[in-house]
């Protein structure tokens, strides 16, 4: 490099004054050895897989707690629009039990038209708030898929969150 003819004996003497003030045995000395690095790895990966598993279970508790909250929320929307619409659930057309039912029907009559809900929840696990809505013959899947949010039968009021799994004690989601 080259420096104007002061700056570069500046920068001499301080290069100087740090080697002597320092010395490089001194920086050798105070750095650490592979062996000293490699214990502190070891001990933070151990606490790492001490932690991980339990914001994991955390995690998966908090989404349950949301996915129960979710379905009273949806439950009572659906027990209180009949109240008020000559016992017809929310889902058909026109309030009309013998047209086929569909998820616009109901989030035009829960979220729009009826205010009971804000809007519609997104299920926890899939983050999906789509909703399979069954006609009055169908009978529910033996399991859930995760296709959709939900899913709902307006002839028996009754939904269900589609995710596939269990809780820690055993319980299905989709029987939650």
């Amino acid at each position: 490099m080259f420096f104007p003819l002061k700056c570069e004996s500046i920068l001499d003497d301080i290069t100087n004054k740090l080697t002597d003030l320092v010395g490089t045995r001194d920086i050798m000395k105070r750095a650490f050895s592979i062996a000293e690095l490699m214990i502190v790895l070891a001990v933070l990966g151990i606490l790492a897989a001490i932690v991980v598993p339990h914001f994991r279970y955390q995690t998966t508790q908090a989404k349950e707690a949301v996915a129960k909250d979710d379905l009273r929320m949806l439950r009572s929307a659906i027990e209180l629009y009949p109240a008020q619409h000559g016992g017809v659930p929310p889902g058909y057309k026109d309030n009309d039990p013998q047209t086929i039912p569909s998820s616009v029907y109901f989030q035009q009559q829960v979220i729009l038209q009826g205010n009971y809900v804000r809007k519609m929840p997104k299920n926890p696990f899939n983050n999906l708030d789509t909703m399979n809505v069954l006609k009055n013959s169908d009978t529910f899947p033996a399991e859930a898929t995760g296709n959709y949010g939900w899913i709902y039968q307006p002839a028996t009021k009754t939904i269900r969150l589609d995710w596939p799994g269990a809780d820690k004690d055993g319980i299905l989601y989709y029987d939650y």
